[in-house]
């Protein structure tokens, strides 16, 4: 196998022989819920999370392409899968699929094999000619045999007084960062920004406070692999309490409310306000200067309102 320096494994994770992960990639397993096929690639800063209720079960000679999320989905053997594919709890992938880049796959969706796939949500759109299928046996070296997988176990659990991000200066400004967070090693932070206590800073999670304004953020704050976060100038980026923002988002300069769950993929405009106990859900695009009220439920590109929390959401089984 072969695990670029920057590529990240955490939990119990089993892999087959030949697997590739690049740089900036995560793989995270809660509970031994993750396994991958022989020679299977996952590209550039990409994010798979097993959990319990929700293993990841990858088949061989799949590709992810770049910036992939792939959260308790089960995706056979001979996929291809575009850059900024995201797939979400429960989703069942047959073998020998084509995914277009930036598709989203619902929760619990199930997709047959030799299908191609794009869309938000993806949708068929038709089975695989036979251009595809010589397409997918060239880019594996015009050899699409499978074998018996043979398990390597990795196993790797953070803990207090591991190696923290990196930290940085910016002019006079230094984050200042609570002694009880959490900050991942491949994590960086930068400049005016402020951390409360129990906050997770996870793997690849590039936190921007430069003259642009501070980055303020609560207690107990969840902010998941490969999201960025940043703001345009005479802005502030202010996250309350119990907040808890998903793999590969992008957060600008906005007041997010307390409890509220950002899912993958999303991204967050400049100048918006979102209220207590919202659910942004994935791949939704918050506009500039939208304000969502509390309890609201949003989807799209660009979101609007598609529901109400009736109660206090609880943090999703995919965060920490």
């Amino acid at each position: 196998m072969r695990i670029d320096d920057s590529a990240r494994l955490i939990g119990t994770i089993r892999l087959g022989e030949n697997v590739y992960v690049a740089q900036g990639s995560i793989l995270r397993s809660k509970d031994d819920s993750f396994k991958i096929g022989n020679e299977t690639w996952i590209l550039e800063n990409s994010v798979l999370i097993g959990t319990p209720e929700y293993p990841i079960a990858i088949g061989s000679k799949t590709v992810f392409g770049h910036k992939c999320v792939a959260i308790g989905a089960q995706i056979g053997d001979l996929c291809e899968i575009g850059n900024g594919t995201i797939f979400l709890p429960g989703s069942k992938i047959g073998n020998m699929c084509i995914f277009g880049e930036g598709t989203i796959i619902p929760a619990g969706a199930v997709i047959p094999s030799e299908s191609v796939v794009i869309g938000r949500p993806g949708r068929f759109v038709r089975s695989l000619s036979d251009k595809d299928r010589n397409v997918i046996l060239r880019m594996r070296g015009n050899d699409i045999s499978l074998r018996l997988v043979a398990e390597n176990l990795v196993k790797h659990e953070p803990k207090e007084g591991d190696k923290m991000g990196k930290i940085y200066n910016f002019g006079d400004k230094y984050p200042v960062i609570h002694q009880s967070a959490f900050i991942f090693d491949s994590a960086e932070i930068t400049g005016d920004v402020t951390i409360g206590s129990n906050t997770v800073v996870a793997s690849g999670v590039r936190i921007i406070g430069n003259s642009h304004g501070p980055v303020k953020i609560g207690s107990n704050v969840q902010i998941l692999e490969n999201s960025v976060l940043h703001l345009l100038p005479d802005n502030e980026l202010i996250i309350e309490d119990d907040v808890t923002i998903g793999p590969g988002c992008i957060i600008h300069g906005t007041t997010i409310g307390s409890k509220t769950i950002i899912e993958s993929g999303s991204i967050i405009c400049d100048y918006s306000v979102l209220g207590k106990n919202t659910l942004v859900k994935s791949g939704s695009v918050v506009k500039q200067r939208s304000v969502i009220s509390d309890n609201q439920i949003v989807e799209g590109f660009p979101a609007k309102i598609v529901g109400e929390n009736v109660t206090m959401m609880e943090r999703p089984a995919w965060a920490f």
